[in-house]
């Protein structure tokens, strides 16, 4: 439990220090190379299909079982330096100072009145055009993106991490990159769309699965923490399941109600409008002070989840 501390007080200072090599960008590597490999030299569907299968597995055990034997190794060298590598790699799996500072990034600029260069950084951190959006539209993504990544980049690796500490043989560390592993290839492969259907359905797959859990704990804690969790829960899974997607719909209607705004509505992705169910009653226009609500609300969850576990694990002990 005291590297799960460690790296989450290291995530929440620093963050991903700038200009480090990212585990993520390692395996992202992997993923475009092995993609574009398949991509060039198999056509036949059912063949992608299997290649996608071996590209999630791989990347998954390969993942753990590297970040496990550098550690083994590095804890044989040096006990300390063992500590310090388990710390950095856990703490970069954890999007919390990512995820806040993304958010402000933006914001400075909104505040500003400068929506020129708030559209240009929302552009970095969001999926949809972002040239002709409004003030409003801005903010409404800030918070979407918010919601959404609250869970696959910040509570869904904790539940990994914290599920690894009571399998002592594997560790926590490599429980939580093995899911990274996951996320990633969702993010990059995980496409309902060509060249990508066929390589990245096993990904998506999969994530679905592996997010589902944590995904039901977070709308679960963030109900209890609101003061209205029968409400509040109640109300989220009614709009949840107008979102095709099993686990995103829910993080953002639980913000969403809690917040007492309402997120979805049409998007433009590379000049293709797109409609997302509404989620939520807009009882208040998003603001500068909902997206900061929304922040603290994940932070409290993360450390909520995490003080649990280190009573239970005490208790147990």
């Amino acid at each position: 439990m005291n590297i799960i501390w460690l790296a989450c007080i290291l995530d929440y200072f620093i963050g991903d220090p700038w200009g480090w090599i990212h585990p993520v960008q390692v395996m992202g590597w992997i993923i475009q190379g092995y993609h574009q490999f398949i991509v060039d030299r198999v056509e036949n569907k059912q063949w992608r299909k299997i290649a996608g299968v071996l590209l999630g597995l791989g990347l998954i055990i390969g993942s753990g079982g590297v970040t496990w034997l550098l550690i083994a190794v590095a804890t044989k060298i040096n006990y300390y330096g063992g500590i310090v590598v388990q710390v950095i790699l856990l703490a970069s799996c954890f999007a919390g100072k990512s995820l806040r500072q993304a958010a402000e990034d933006v914001l400075f600029y909104v505040k500003q009145d400068d929506l020129s260069q708030a559209r240009y950084r929302l552009s970095f951190y969001v999926g949809r055009d972002t040239h002709n959006l409004s003030k409003d539209e801005i903010l409404r993504a800030v918070l979407e993106t918010v919601a959404e990544n609250s869970v696959d980049g910040v509570t869904a690796p904790l539940f990994y991490a914290l599920l690894g500490v009571f399998f002592p043989v594997i560790g926590c560390v490599p429980f939580a990159i093995g899911y990274k592993a996951v996320s990633t290839l969702d993010s990059m492969i995980g496409y309902k769309k060509e060249p990508f259907i066929d390589i990245g359905w096993f990904s998506a797959k999969l994530e679905d699965i592996l997010t589902w859990l944590p995904c039901r704990l977070t709308v679960l804690t963030l109900g209890v923490l609101s003061g209205k969790p029968i409400q509040h829960i109640t109300e989220c899974k009614k709009y949840a399941y107008k979102d095709p997607s099993p686990n995103s719909g829910w993080s953002e209607a639980i913000y969403a109600v809690i917040l007492r705004v309402q997120l979805g509505g049409e998007n433009t992705y590379k000049g293709e409008k797109k409609y997302k169910p509404l989620l939520g009653k807009s009882e208040k226009q998003i603001d500068i002070n909902s997206i900061e609500k929304a922040l603290s609300l994940t932070r409290n969850c993360f450390f909520l989840w995490l003080s649990v576990i280190t009573l239970i694990k005490k208790f147990l002990v």
